[in-house]
C-alpha cells in the first residue's frame, strides 16, 4: 500500500512539474508583452521564401549590423547583449553591442551573432530572435504576398512591434504604414467579396 502511495505522489509530482513549464514560459511572454518597452524595427525586403515553411511571415531588419572594433574577436553563433535606442521617428536603433551584460539600465536584448565580416570593414550581424510572425493557417499565404508587396513599394513602412524586458523578446505585430497586417488582410478578403 506504501509503495502505491509513492507512486501516486510521483506521477503527481511529476504532471506538476509537467504542467509548470509551459505555463512559465507564457506567463513570461505576457510579461514582457505587458511590461516591455516597446520598439519599431524597420523590415526590409528578402528573397522569396521557401513555400514549405508555411504558416509565418519572414522577417528581416534594416538594423541588423554595427561596426565593431577588431571583428576578429566575435565568432558566428556568440551570445551577446545589444543595447538599444530609438531615433527621432521612434525606430529601434543599436546603440551598442556587448559581450557582458549591462548593468547600466540601458535596454538591451539577448540573442547571437549572426555573421562577422573577415575582410577588414569590421561588421558585425545580429541574429534577431524574432524573425518570424506567426500568423492563423487561412491568413498566412495572404500576410506574405502583403507584406512582400509592401517590401517592393517604396511609399509603404513596413515594421514590426517587439516588446523587449530584461534582455528577452516578443514580436507583437507587423505592420504597414501603421495598421496591423492581420487587419490588411482581412480587409482584402473583405473587398474581394
Amino acid at each position: 500500500m506504501t509503495n502505491k502511495k509513492i507512486l501516486l505522489f510521483v506521477f503527481i509530482l511529476v504532471a506538476l512539474v509537467q504542467l509548470y513549464t509551459p505555463a512559465k514560459m507564457i506567463i513570461d511572454r505576457e510579461d514582457i508583452l505587458h511590461r516591455g518597452k516597446e520598439y519599431k524595427f524597420k523590415t526590409e525586403p528578402i528573397d522569396p521564401s521557401d513555400p514549405f515553411r508555411g504558416k509565418y511571415i519572414t522577417l528581416r531588419y534594416k538594423e541588423d549590423t554595427i561596426e565593431i572594433k577588431n571583428e576578429a574577436e566575435w565568432l558566428r553563433g556568440e551570445s551577446i547583449y545589444v543595447s538599444l535606442t530609438s531615433d527621432n521617428e521612434g525606430y529601434a536603433k543599436i546603440r551598442s553591442v556587448s559581450k557582458e551584460k549591462r548593468t547600466n539600465n540601458q535596454d538591451f536584448l539577448k540573442t547571437k551573432v549572426s555573421y562577422v565580416t573577415d575582410n577588414g570593414s569590421n561588421k558585425l550581424t545580429i541574429d534577431y530572435p524574432f524573425d518570424r510572425y506567426y500568423m492563423e493557417e487561412s491568413k498566412a499565404y495572404d500576410a506574405e504576398l502583403t507584406y512582400r508587396e509592401s517590401q517592393l513599394d517604396t511609399n509603404q513602412i513596413a515594421y514590426a512591434l517587439v516588446q523587449i524586458k530584461d534582455g528577452e523578446a516578443v514580436l507583437k505585430d507587423v505592420l504597414i504604414n501603421g495598421v496591423p497586417i492581420r487587419e490588411i488582410v482581412i480587409k482584402d478578403k473583405e473587398n474581394q467579396k
